[in-house]
């Protein structure tokens, strides 16, 4: 089986888009929530759920695998947006659904302030030692700066690994890390991953559009042996390093 590639551009996905992204605006206005903040993890989530409703028919919840393999598709904890779990108590509790699209007003406004704040004190990643990429890089999670930093570190030899994407070709194309080294779907995860060529010895990062596919992913890896896998906690929404586009 190869990659699934839809394109982005065609009219069949651009009405899709657009009849997802009313449907999003209709459970906002249902529910009283907010969209996030960060425009970027909305975008993410409409282009997913948009994706999934060609790929399978329904509006899976685009942070989960699917599984394709039975007479009809289901998603872990069979998440169809709004999923149950946002509903009764992601949302409730944290404030925020797992994928992040859906929000309480209290947390948008919490994340605006949070927003305003790391703009005026971030500064970029240090320079890493050898011993600290070697700790770094065996770390089960991991966030954008450290990931920056490892790439960093890696374009002068201080430290090896391979960095996955296990997004959708769709999103790998709209734009992915600069040092990405293979593209392996969670769509179609076993079928290609023997394409990257990744050895069980060797230190593999993985990293999807909020972190939620890459720690799924992350787990069949190592059931199969993998030993050395990082997750990037948030996904690409996180990192602020260079991205592809």
């Amino acid at each position: 089986m190869s990659i699934i590639k839809i394109d982005i551009d065609s009219d069949e996905f651009q009405a899709e888009l657009e009849r997802t992204i009313d449907f999003t605006d209709k459970v906002i206005s249902k529910f009283g929530w907010e969209y996030n903040p960060e425009a970027e993890v909305n975008e993410g989530v409409q282009l997913g759920l948009a994706r999934n409703k060609m790929m399978y028919g329904k509006r899976f919840c685009p942070c989960f695998m699917v599984d394709n393999s039975g007479e009809k598709p289901k998603s872990v904890d069979d998440r169809i947006c709004p999923c149950k779990p946002a509903i009764e108590y992601e949302i409730p509790k944290d404030g925020a659904c797992h994928c992040g699209i859906y929000c309480t007003p209290e947390y948008a406004t919490k994340k605006r302030l949070e927003m305003g704040m790391e703009e005026i004190i971030h500064t970029h990643s240090r320079g890493l030692t050898k011993d600290e990429c070697e700790l770094l890089v065996n770390q089960a999670e991991l966030d954008g700066e450290e990931l920056l930093s490892l790439l960093e570190a890696r374009e002068i030899g201080m430290v090896e690994f391979k960095l996955i994407d296990v997004r959708e070709h769709m999103e790998w194309q709209m734009g992915h890390i600069a040092g990405a080294d293979a593209l392996v779907p969670t769509s179609s995860f076993f079928q290609v991953l023997d394409d990257a060529k990744l050895s069980k010895d060797e230190n593999i990062i993985l990293y999807c559009h909020v972190g939620s596919r890459s720690a799924h992913c992350a787990r069949i890896l190592n059931d199969m042996g993998y030993k050395n896998i990082g997750n990037l906690t948030r996904g690409i929404v996180s990192y602020g390093g260079e991205i592809v586009r």
